[in-house]
């Protein structure tokens, strides 16, 4: 089983792109796709949601994205920005309660106009050089 922590970041600036209600959220990603098996609605100020499925962490942020987006679609919402999945397994122990449990993956969700400014910007190359290539991943709506 693979468990997502997640986390928004909406850096689209358009009252075209609202930002996201998380109850309807969690309830439209387990309904329009069949790989997610669970999703709870967490009351965090930076992890939104909690998400499991059976599928590897790469394979399940693929349906993720396209699931995100394929929501945000039916929602009428503008989709001319890219959805980023940056996940990274938490290999640490946690701290007891919180959402990120040793295991899990937390990933960061960014709606973003320009991918690549938004990656330099947070300095992704680097910090993906940190962590071992099993433990981290990108996934792209302009790759899926």
């Amino acid at each position: 089983m693979t468990t997502f922590v997640l986390s928004h970041n909406l850096q689209v600036q358009s009252d075209l792109v609202p930002a996201l209600n998380f109850e309807l959220l969690a309830q439209e990603l387990k309904s329009l796709s069949k790989n997610i098996s669970s999703t709870v609605v967490l009351n965090h100020p930076h992890w939104k949601l909690s998400i499991s499925s059976d599928l590897s962490p790469q394979d399940m942020a693929v349906d993720l994205v396209q699931t995100w987006s394929e929501h945000r679609r039916q929602l009428g919402h503008d989709m001319n920005h890219v959805v980023l999945a940056l996940g990274g397994r938490k290999d640490s122990q946690a701290s007891p309660g919180a959402p990120l449990q040793e295991g899990y993956w937390g990933v960061d969700m960014v709606e973003t106009p320009d991918e690549s400014t938004f990656l330099q910007a947070i300095n992704w190359e680097a910090l993906k050089a940190g962590r071992p290539e099993d433990a981290i991943f990108e996934v792209s709506s302009r790759a899926s």
